[in-house]
């Protein structure tokens, strides 16, 4: 018996504690709340499908979130091998994300134009959970938090720019092996990006240079990049089908749409990690 199980006691059958008005499965896992949580504001029938992937999509961000949380965690305490696998764990949850846009892209511009309406002002860019993960992963921008004022995820979004990123956590790391010189990083302002420079890539390219030596660090470089290249195409993707199901319209919410989100595709999370390969 482990520590754990010997603090909270032996573990409760659940069926013992389940209603008489669902399942031992539905109970644990709330499926009568979730799938009630559906409500189609128009007639058309591809609506359904559009709310059901975005709330898909929402509980994807919410496991990466998770993920790249307790990766960053790992990684502040030493944990790199366990970092490693949390981080493969992750990329699997990326690939799920980046296949739900298939189910947007099949979505004629007719038949969107169906309930696009009833949408009004609504917009991903509102989304809290994924500027939760853009903070996590180090593109952080105090004025990202603006749009989620006076909402339930605010506090969510504002508590996750104060602290340090998955980034962070990496570079620290490559300090404590002595291939980065220590900086004033504890004093520095986490709600800004993450440090940056010349000094950073060159700690990369050491890593690079000799993956014999630094083994696990290399290991966590391709990881941090496979992260990286997840999000580059998954934006990408999500280019793509707005632009095949709206053209050049301005997006929902009152966004630019493609132009924006052009511009948002050429980003790249842990830039040094691509700028080096150009020194190799």
């Amino acid at each position: 018996m482990t520590t754990e199980q010997t603090t909270r006691g032996p573990a409760c059958p659940l069926s013992a504690a389940t209603p008489s008005d669902t399942t031992p499965y539905a109970h644990y896992a709330r499926m009568d709340e979730l799938l009630a949580l559906q409500h189609p504001l128009s007639s058309a029938r591809t609506e359904p499908g559009f709310i059901i992937m975005s709330q898909v999509k929402e509980l994807l961000f919410k496991l990466l979130h998770t993920e790249f949380t307790a990766a960053r965690d790992q990684l502040a305490h030493d944990l790199l091998d366990d970092a490693l696998w949390t981080l493969r764990r992750a990329a699997r949850v990326q690939q799920v994300l980046l296949v739900s846009w298939e189910t947007f892209s099949v979505l004629s511009p007719v038949e969107f134009a169906e309930f696009r309406d009833v949408l009004g002002s609504a917009s991903g860019f509102q989304s809290a959970g994924y500027r939760r993960l853009e903070f996590l992963l180090g593109n952080k921008n105090a004025a990202m938090a603006a749009p989620h004022r006076n909402t339930a995820g605010h506090d969510a979004v504002v508590g996750q720019l104060y602290e340090p990123s998955l980034y962070d956590a990496a570079l620290a790391l490559l300090t404590r092996r002595g291939l980065l010189a220590p900086d004033d990083s504890a004093h520095r302002d986490v709600t800004r990006p993450y440090r940056a420079g010349a000094e950073v890539e060159e700690a990369w390219r050491s890593v690079y240079r000799d993956p014999g030596r630094h083994r696990d660090l290399h290991l966590l470089a391709e990881a941090l990049t496979d992260t990286a290249d997840h999000f580059a195409r998954w934006r990408y993707t999500h280019l793509v089908t707005v632009q095949r199901m709206l053209g050049d319209k301005p997006g929902t919410g009152g966004t630019e749409g493609v132009a924006w989100l052009a511009r948002i595709s050429e980003h790249r999370f842990f830039p040094e990690l691509w700028s080096v390969r150009s020194t190799l």
